[in-house]
Order: structure tokens, then C-alpha cells, then sequence
């Protein structure tokens, strides 16, 4: 979690609804008759209208989309749009989806983050095996709770649709703190970390800046592909370190605080979190 920068979170390995992706959509009661197609910018879903015109926003409010969750397909009402009041930029819009059930209730679709939102937000692409969100150029789309790493990297301003004040896409850091989120330091889908742990998160283009809390420590340097180094694992009874090099050769020579450090780290996204009480390291 990040405590003095302007958002708090939590260390998260899954989502309440992982990703619900887009199968379909109506427009709001009065527009039915028209058959829409659904497009992404940043987080701002349009449905496009068969006679051209575009609805977006709080103009969608009442419109209920097809959506597929583990397998299961949904029909999901939004019932709010709204800015996230995080976003100094004002461009990232946040949902509140509702599962509408048979008997014609209502249930949020997501579960509540560490600040007690059932919200989401839409992004562009298919996440992969490894659940990392990949662009595949047909419009396709996922939805992401708040309580989701991607949401949170989102609102800690990782958005991938935005720009490094050196030109380069945000994409990679949105992608390594998706990884540093779920603890994935192998960058293979393989997550070490428990929901609710805490850890502050600081990178070197001025989107994060560390706490400086003196009960945490350094952890780990991280990039778009998982762990760049590793000082001690985050939660010692899921994989220690001896364990990480046998999971993950790559790390090899790149393990322990004698030759990962915080300062000499050469990562996108660095990490500090709570040592355990015990080391099983």
C-alpha cells in the first residue's frame, strides 16, 4: 500500500470477478431498437448507434451490457458513471455495474476494494494466461474492479494508454505493477503474496513516491516481465527465496540484499513491504 502518495492499497493476487469481458450491450430504454457496437479510449466505453450517433458517460446510465464471467454470462446494468476524484487528470471514469439476477434484483458485480467501492473500469485488450492484459487490435475489451491489481495500478497512475515524461508508453509500468501486485516475480501467472498485505510502491518518473515508513523494507525491483531482482520474498511461507531460484532461473545471481538493494535496483517500479516476523529465508 501506498500510504502518502494519493492513493492507498493493498497488495492484491485476485480480483473479486478477475475480468468479466464484453459480449454485448443494449442502449438505454429508449434507444433499443438500434443495434450498438461497444468501443474503449482509456476507460470511457461509447456504444455507437446504428445511425452513427455515440453515447458515453452519464449518458449510458440505464443501459445494461451481456458481459461473461468465469464462463457465465451476465446481464449487467450501469447504474453510475462518474470521474475518479484520484485522477488529477480527470480521465479515468469509474462504474457501478449491477448484476441483474432472474428475479429481477440487483447485485454489484465486483466485491468492495480496501476503500469499500464496488466499482469498476473497462480496458482495452484480453488478458493472457499469466493475466496480464494484452492488445489484440479487434475492439475487445475487459472490465476491472477496483479491487483487481489492474484497477489499482490504474489509479495509482499506471494507466496504459498514457505517457512516461520521456515519451515511452506506460504501458510497461502498468504491466509491472500488475506483476508486483500479485507478487508474480517470475512473470509467469504464479502469484506470492496474501490479499491485505501491505506495501508501499515508488518509481523513478515521479508517479509514486515512497513513504519512507521505517516498519517496511525493500522487497523487490520489478518490470514488465515480473521481478527484475528480489531482496527477500514478501510472504515467506509461499516461496522463499531458494525456492524462487529453483522457480525461476532467471532470477539466478539476482537474490537476497547483498545484491539487491533499493538504491542499485534497475526497475520500473520498486517495492517495500512488511518483513515477516519469522524468516524463513
Amino acid at each position: 500500500m501506498t500510504r502518502g502518495g494519493r492513493l492507498a492499497f493493498f497488495s492484491t493476487c485476485a480480483a473479486a470477478i478477475g475480468a468479466a469481458v464484453i459480449a454485448g450491450a443494449s442502449a438505454p430504454a429508449q434507444e433499443r431498437s438500434a443495434a450498438p457496437a461497444l468501443e474503449i479510449t482509456g476507460t470511457t466505453l461509447r456504444v455507437r448507434l446504428a445511425d452513427g450517433s455515440t453515447r458515453e458517460g452519464a449518458s449510458l446510465i440505464g443501459a445494461v451490457l451481456r458481459v461473461v464471467a468465469g464462463g457465465q454470462s451476465l446481464r449487467v446494468r450501469i447504474a453510475s458513471v462518474a470521474p475518479d476524484a484520484r485522477d488529477p487528470n480527470g480521465e479515468v471514469l469509474l462504474y457501478d455495474f449491477r448484476v441483474v439476477l432472474p428475479s429481477g434484483t440487483e447485485e454489484p458485480l465486483c466485491l468492495a476494494d480496501p476503500n469499500g467501492q464496488r466499482l469498476a473500469l473497462p480496458l482495452a485488450g484480453r488478458s493472457d494466461e499469466a493475466g496480464i492484459l494484452v492488445e489484440i487490435g479487434s475492439g475487445a475489451f475487459e472490465l476491472f474492479c477496483t479491487a483487481s491489481p489492474q484497477g489499482k495500478c490504474v489509479r495509482l497512475g499506471y494507466a496504459p494508454w498514457r505517457h512516461a515524461p520521456d515519451g515511452r508508453s506506460m504501458r510497461d509500468w502498468f504491466d509491472a505493477c500488475v506483476r508486483m501486485m500479485r507478487g508474480d516475480y517470475c512473470g509467469d501467472g504464479h502469484h506470492f503474496t496474501h490479499n491485505g498485505t501491505w506495501i508501499d510502491i515508488s518509481d523513478r518518473i515521479g508517479v509514486q513516491h515512497s513513504d519512507e515508513d521505517p516498519t517496511l523494507s525493500f522487497e523487490a525491483a520489478w518490470g514488465p516481465s515480473g521481478a527484475i531482482c528480489v531482496a527477500r520474498t514478501r510472504v515467506p511461507e509461499l516461496i522463499t527465496l531458494d525456492a524462487l531460484a529453483r522457480e525461476c532461473p532467471r532470477l539466478h545471481g539476482h537474490l537476497g540484499p547483498n545484491v539487491c538493494t533499493e538504491k542499485a535496483a534497475d526497475g520500473l517500479i520498486i517495492n517495500r513491504s512488511r518483513p515477516a516476523e519469522r524468516s524463513a529465508q
